[in-house]
């Protein structure tokens, strides 16, 4: 995660000077996700906007260009994850409340979901420390971490979304 975080971080710092001239909307990802309810179909949207922003976007196509254009996408799938997870969260504690009220011995939802997604951080890191590990510290390394993260937020995103939500 270090990794993913200091390539960010250096490409961010330029990426800021050029995040002005980004054409991103998340639209394109959105009309996606609107067009179907099948998990396979909505992972299928990851990576939308963030084509559609390095294709529209001056210098969308350069590395710094697509870093921001990914970056931008990543955000909106973490705070869809997030938002995901919290509504989870909730249900979680309410059924455990429900369920320690007519004394059941069934496990507890909230610590096992809790301890699911810190898991799945650490999965999510690792495995994109090794994706971008495969491009030698190159230009590449940066677009690579944040493909990854990408992907992976999305997926998780959507799980969390279909677990209980039935999104």
């Amino acid at each position: 995660m270090r990794r993913i975080l200091a390539a960010v971080v250096l490409l961010g710092s330029v990426a800021t000077a050029q995040a002005q001239d980004l054409n991103f909307s998340i639209a394109p990802t959105q009309s996606c996700l609107a067009a179907t309810a099948d998990p396979a179909a909505r992972r299928a949207c990851a990576g939308k906007a963030a084509d559609a922003c390095m294709a529209n976007s001056p210098g969308g196509e350069t590395t710094v260009g697509m870093s921001s254009c990914l970056d931008q996408e990543v955000k909106q799938w973490d705070g869809w994850l997030n938002a995901a997870y919290g509504t989870l969260l909730a249900k979680a504690q309410a059924s455990d409340e429900e369920a320690e009220k007519w004394g059941t011995s069934a496990p507890k939802i909230t610590p096992a979901l809790r301890e699911m997604q810190r898991k799945w951080i650490a999965y999510r890191d690792t495995t994109c420390d090794f994706e971008m590990s495969q491009w030698g510290g190159g230009s590449g390394t940066g677009p690579a971490g944040l493909n990854c993260l990408l992907r992976l937020t999305a997926d998780q995103a959507i799980y969390l979304e279909r677990a209980w939500l039935g999104n």
